[in-house]
């Protein structure tokens, strides 16, 4: 692997465990956070109530996935493995 030369990285991607845009930031380091977890991680009444409309209209339920979601993961991987 080469030295990493950037402090921060983000994306933003479709997220289907909440059915929204999230932005996932890879930092220096190796560590990975998604800006949408305060948000879904723990959702307010508001949040919690706009998740469950959008998971009867889809008939599936939907939940964010929080510190091992595996799209935040994955491209934590990739990023990391870029040369």
């Amino acid at each position: 692997m080469t030295k990493i030369d950037w402090q921060v990285t983000a994306t933003t991607i479709w997220c289907n465990a909440v059915e929204d845009e999230v932005t996932i930031m890879v930092y220096k380091d190796g560590s990975v956070k998604c800006a949408s977890f305060a948000r879904y991680g723990h959702p307010d009444r508001r949040t919690a109530a706009e998740l469950n409309k959008k998971a009867r209209k889809l008939s599936r339920a939907l939940n964010c996935e929080g510190p091992l979601c595996k799209r935040m993961i994955a491209y934590r991987d990739k990023i990391m493995n870029e040369k």
